[in-house]
């Protein structure tokens, strides 16, 4: 079963994101070198309502072990993280 991580920024921390975001690519390059765990990874649009982003991991401890370290949740940019589960059909890539 794959898993989901959404992220919603904290409030009042949307002008860091820029200071942080090396790190966190830094981070999000090697978990990836290292694991190939991440299918699909990148924000919202702006359009959608808000800053935030989400991801699609192929197991909930991958997608668990992500956001405990990555240095926006760490830094405090990141504001709320929800791990759910996702039950991919038939006809997506990742099936």
């Amino acid at each position: 079963m794959y898993a989901v991580a959404l992220y919603m920024l904290a409030p009042g921390q949307a002008e860091r994101i820029g200071s942080v975001y090396p790190r966190h690519r830094a981070y999000l390059d090697a978990f990836q070198a290292a694991t190939a765990d991440i299918l699909l990874i990148g924000p919202f649009s702006e359009l959608d309502g808000g800053p935030g982003s989400m991801a699609v991991f192929r197991s909930r401890a991958a997608a668990e072990r992500f956001c405990a370290d990555d240095p926006f949740v760490r830094e405090g940019v990141v504001g709320e993280v929800q791990v759910r589960d996702w039950n991919a059909l038939d006809f997506t890539p990742f099936a």
